[in-house]
């Protein structure tokens, strides 16, 4: 669609939306009347910025059903997040968003490369999670046959990927990582395998361990974006050039503020992605933070389509590493990590403090057994680590090179922090 008619397609969308959430969901209707918004005060797309955030703890703080815009009888689906640090923030589904869902996965699954040959195989948990069913819906919506296999289990995994003939691997690609490494334990050759693309979310994925994941399995890698708050997987997703995830504009629309102050920052400038769902039905978001930091680009693609484009997420405005005053993102450390020869993919980021200041180890497993009979070389790889990642982050950080396999897998998002500052400054108090 020409920008200009796509443009214009959203402009009447957000004025239905603001104008829906006003009458329908009270606490919106507080908000938005505070603000002194209605739907007549969006004349342009930019007047949205006239419209309040929406936050994570808006929707836990109206748990479980508070902004939800329709009666339970009309809600389908109803999924959640992992609560891990709180109330589980809920979400429902009308017939028609679940309708919508399916679209927008089916696109990112074309713009990959999934055909109504193709057999996949979705390695996700099932369950609140939006993942699984996410992607199933579109997958059956293309056509391509769905083996609904969850995570878990992994060398069932690997013998489900031979016997059956996946073609598809979705999971994410932490996971798809440890599958490869099982496979190949278990004896699974790679010209025994027909995968050929794999669909990796619910966690960054940098380059350098999308090329490790890709030359373990053999297929072509592309990532997709979405979190349960909007809809789920489907809200972005990459096509075969790989240069940006494309948005379904008709659906959502983007923004990039800075996360100080709030301010809509300029066309191609990095910042933190804000997103406006404009045709959801159960539980419409109006400008709600993501703490995903990124950038938009609106340059038309190669591969012909004209909805915008996000950078791969950078890392998270909250889950940014703050270590003696310098900003540090794991993303960074597993560029700098997935380019250096005799270290797996695996690492963990602990951070301590003492004596008020902060400080950083990386643990990363080696590959060769052979370097525990050579100090010489584990104290040579350890200085390599330390000088690369001195020159990217700006600080010094202990590397701890571990045995293989020492640190611990994870079927669903890995879970690379530790996090003890918080134990040690009670100690110090």
């Amino acid at each position: 669609m020409p920008r200009k008619q796509l443009e214009a397609l959203q402009l009447e969308r957000l004025k239905w939306v603001v104008d829906y959430c006003d009458r329908n969901v009270e606490a919106y209707h507080k908000k938005l009347s505070a603000a002194k918004v209605t739907s007549d005060k969006i004349k342009q797309l930019s007047d949205i910025k006239y419209i309040p955030f929406t936050t994570k703890a808006d929707i836990r703080d109206t748990y479980p059903y508070g902004l939800f815009a329709v009666p339970l009888k009309k809600i389908v689906r109803i999924h959640a997040s992992s609560g891990t640090t709180g109330k589980p923030t809920v979400v429902g589904y009308t017939r028609k968003d679940i309708d919508n869902w399916s679209d927008i996965v089916a696109r990112i699954c074309v713009a990959a490369g999934v055909t109504d040959e193709d057999v996949a195989q979705i390695s996700f948990g099932y369950g609140l999670f939006t993942g699984a069913l996410g992607l199933h819906y579109g997958l059956e919506k293309v056509g391509a046959s769905v083996i609904p296999v969850s995570s878990g289990n992994t060398e069932k995994q690997a013998m489900i990927l031979k016997d059956f003939g996946t073609t598809v691997l979705i999971s994410t690609p932490s996971y798809a990582m440890y599958m490869s490494e099982v496979a190949k334990d278990t004896g699974i050759q790679l010209d025994e395998l027909k995968l050929r693309i794999g669909m990796f979310g619910s966690e960054g994925c940098t380059p350098e361990l999308r090329n490790r994941i890709e030359q373990g399995f053999g297929l072509f890698s592309t990532d997709n974006y979405g979190m349960s708050e909007l809809m789920g997987p489907g809200v972005s997703g990459e096509c075969q050039y790989r240069d940006g995830l494309h948005f379904a504009e008709d659906h959502f629309i983007p923004e990039i503020i800075d996360s100080e102050t709030g301010e809509v920052l300029d066309k191609g400038e990095t910042g933190e992605l804000v997103i406006t769902t404009i045709t959801k039905e159960g539980i419409p978001m109006l400008r709600y933070r993501t703490r995903d930091i990124s950038r938009l680009n609106y340059e038309p693609c190669r591969c012909g389509r004209t909805h915008v484009r996000m950078d791969k997420v950078k890392g998270r405005s909250d889950d940014m590493l703050k270590i003696r005053g310098v900003n540090v993102f794991p993303s960074q450390i597993e560029s700098v990590l997935g380019n250096i020869e005799g270290i797996s993919p695996h690492y963990q980021l602990v951070l301590t403090r003492s004596h008020f200041t902060d400080y950083l180890e990386v643990k990363v497993e080696f590959i060769d057994t052979n370097l525990l009979e050579h100090y010489g070389e584990i104290e040579t790889l350890q200085k390599q680590i330390h000088a690369k990642l001195h020159t990217v982050l700006g600080i010094d950080a202990k590397i701890s090179l571990v045995e293989p396999r020492s640190i611990e897998r994870f079927a669903g998002k890995a879970k690379r922090i530790v996090d003890l500052r918080v134990f040690e400054k009670e100690i110090e108090k």
